[in-house]
């Protein structure tokens, strides 16, 4: 099963090193990460995708709650919770197919950030499932490059990961 784990962590050198670390000594993947600083500039904000069972899952927020740079962590995919993706992704676009990708992109609300005489830098924003939406009803051949961000999520409602 596909888990989002949300931790704070110390915002130093070396700690994003330590979480990474954890996972691959004990042999655990990451799908995605993503790390930045919060509102609090002692503290960064780590969001990491990975897929286990209970059992799986339970060892690594173990063991990443004894690191001490984790100061709070909390799986959100247990609770209800917003996540989005941000891709970039770089299309030809020449003769008629200009037309149809602004269209597509229109459909799934992205912003063509960059246009030159060949080519579009589309931005889409949403959950993985658009996001790979907005690549099956593209026509491969046209895709020049891509970058997805991974998920980063936050809980619905009063409760939060904060101090």
């Amino acid at each position: 099963m596909r888990h989002i784990i949300s931790l704070l962590l110390e915002n130093e050198a070396g700690a994003l090193s330590r979480v990474s670390g954890l996972f691959s000594a004990r042999g655990y993947n990451i799908e995605a990460l993503t790390v930045a600083p919060t509102e609090d500039p002692t503290l960064s904000r780590m969001t990491i995708v990975t897929r286990g069972d209970d059992r799986i899952i339970e060892q690594i927020t173990k063991q990443l709650n004894k690191l001490i740079d984790v100061v709070k962590l909390i799986d959100i995919s247990e609770a209800n919770h917003i996540e989005r993706e941000l891709m970039l992704l770089k299309v030809r676009a020449k003769g008629p197919a200009r037309e149809e990708i602004k269209r597509l992109a229109d459909i799934f609300r992205g912003r063509i950030l960059d246009v030159t005489g060949s080519t579009y830098v589309i931005e889409v924003t949403g959950n993985s499932a658009k996001l790979d939406a907005f690549i099956d009803n593209l026509d491969n051949s046209l895709i020049l490059e891509l970058a997805r961000s991974g998920p980063t999520g936050m809980l619905r409602g009063e409760k939060s990961l904060h101090l």
